[in-house]
């Protein structure tokens, strides 16, 4: 029995031992009585002093979207940041690519200086930080947005949302870093990992420049292992560059130099890069990324909210729901999306006319087809010729388009028939020709039949034929 112990004791060390830290850590937040004051707990304190590191100790923040992942570093005894733990991002909305101005749902890329007093301990989110967004680049570059945060609640417009149990440490972990003396916490939000393989991937995204620019800041991370001194001008990032002169975002950049030690390991670092990258190129030739939108990453974890509230909107990510495609399934894909994103522009600006004009009490306009649909269903049902009535043959109005005269058959000819003639009969227009119109026929019994049209035929003419009843029996016996 007691080896049976030890045994089930053992497999239960090795399960724990596959679990992430986040599980090990997750925080039971009934136990909780002040989110702001919460403490972290034992399990991660004793990983910071095994990595050498202070409680309060600065910490830096990483995003990187198309992993759905927040990293927290922290600065050990010798000042050089390490990776301390990783999250899962609940929720971020938009795709990848910054955000550019309000209402866009694309969630922040950038650096940005997070300051204690953008801590929001009394968020409607659970707890919040302000990102800052706009910073300085942005509003050279004429960017703008509002309340963007790294926040709880798992449910983003803009924002990056985390669980109530996530925030509660990332809130604590910056609280006690501002403890020890960080005038600010740097956020550095990246699309992705910077890497050669990476940038190869997404060569072809029309944000490609724009990453180009926060790759050099990154680059210096990842040499250094300490966050980069970041200015902007000209409306661009520059970074750990020494100058006399003053920093303008929207002027000119003063002279300014790279540190000689930073250059050395930067140059040998670029050459590496450029050594992977041109491999990468060759891996991908001809092959393009397909960058899912933001529905397509919540398909793909749509089983999540079973169960939850509904403001709990998890949104996956995007290496889940993209894929490498060729360029030309690629364009034929971009093209069907552009159709029915007209064809719901067009529905919305139907339903906004139908309820402008129900609100000041005018006609109800009659909802129109999709333009986009449209052809397809006229191509695939066309319209069949308007039957005239039976005692509209008579009458001395206008003529209507007749349809083909059917070809001599015998009396007791289905109709349906007689409506399998070819179309191509018809001339075009829609109207038969003068002499047509007179010639006897069938269908035409005004002309083909004189005495049909006198005072006697008259009575005849006012009666209803029998339900289905062929009208050249009329004349019948």
């Amino acid at each position: 029995m007691r080896f049976r112990n030890l045994v089930v004791t053992a497999a239960i060390a090795a399960a724990l031992a596959g679990c992430t830290n986040e599980t090990l850590d997750s925080v039971n937040l009934s136990n909780v009585k002040n989110k702001t004051e919460y403490q972290l707990s034992g399990k991660i304190v004793g990983k910071m002093s095994e990595l050498g590191m202070q409680k309060t100790s600065p910490i830096l923040l990483r995003i990187f979207k198309e992993e759905g992942t927040l990293e927290v570093w922290k600065a050990n005894t010798a000042n050089r940041f390490q990776l301390l733990k990783n999250y899962k991002i609940c929720a971020w909305s938009g795709k990848l690519g910054p955000k550019v101005k309000e209402g866009d749902r694309q969630a922040p890329e950038g650096f940005y200086p997070l300051y204690p007093h953008q801590m929001n301990p009394n968020s409607s989110y659970y707890l919040a930080i302000n990102t800052g967004y706009p910073n300085a680049y942005d509003k050279a570059n004429g960017r703008s947005g509002t309340h963007l945060m790294i926040h709880g609640a798992c449910s983003s417009s803009g924002c990056y949302s985390m669980t109530d149990e996530q925030i509660i440490e990332i809130f604590a972990l910056a609280r006690d870093a501002f403890k020890g003396g960080q005038e600010y916490v740097q956020l550095q939000a990246f699309p992705f990992r910077m890497t050669a393989e990476n940038m190869a991937r997404h060569r072809d995204n029309p944000n490609i420049e724009f990453w180009k620019m926060l790759k050099a800041g990154y680059d210096q991370f990842e040499v250094t292992k300490r966050p980069p001194q970041v200015n902007v001008c000209e409306r661009k990032y520059v970074f750990n560059q020494q100058t006399d002169g003053k920093f303008n975002p929207a002027g000119q950049c003063p002279a300014m130099t790279t540190p000689p030690a930073l250059q050395v390991a930067m140059a040998s670092y670029e050459k590496d890069y450029q050594r992977d990258y041109e491999k990468a190129l060759k891996k991908f030739e001809g092959m393009v990324w397909y960058e899912p939108t933001e529905a397509e990453r919540k398909a793909i974890v749509a089983d999540q909210r079973k169960g939850r509230e509904l403001a709990y909107a998890p949104t996956g990510t995007s290496l889940d729901a993209g894929k490498l495609m060729k360029v030309s399934d690629l364009e034929k894909r971009l093209a069907e999306q552009k159709e029915a994103e007209e064809a719901r522009q067009a529905a919305l600006i139907q339903k906004e006319a139908l309820e402008k004009a129900t609100r000041e009490g005018r006609n109800v306009p009659v909802p129109q087809q999709s333009p986009i649909e449209r052809p397809v269903r006229q191509a695939a049902l066309p319209t069949a010729p308007a039957k005239k009535s039976f005692w509209n043959l008579f009458s001395k109005g206008e003529p209507e388009a007749a349809a083909p005269a059917p070809a001599p058959q015998a009396p007791e000819q289905a109709p349906e028939q007689a409506a399998a003639q070819p179309a191509a009969q018809q001339p075009a227009g829609g109207q038969q020709p003068a002499q047509q119109a007179t010639a006897p026929s069938e269908a035409n019994p005004q002309v083909a039949t004189a005495p049909a049209a006198n005072a006697e035929a008259a009575p005849a003419a006012t009666e209803q034929p029998p339900k289905k009843r062929p009208f050249w029996k009329i004349w019948g016996n």
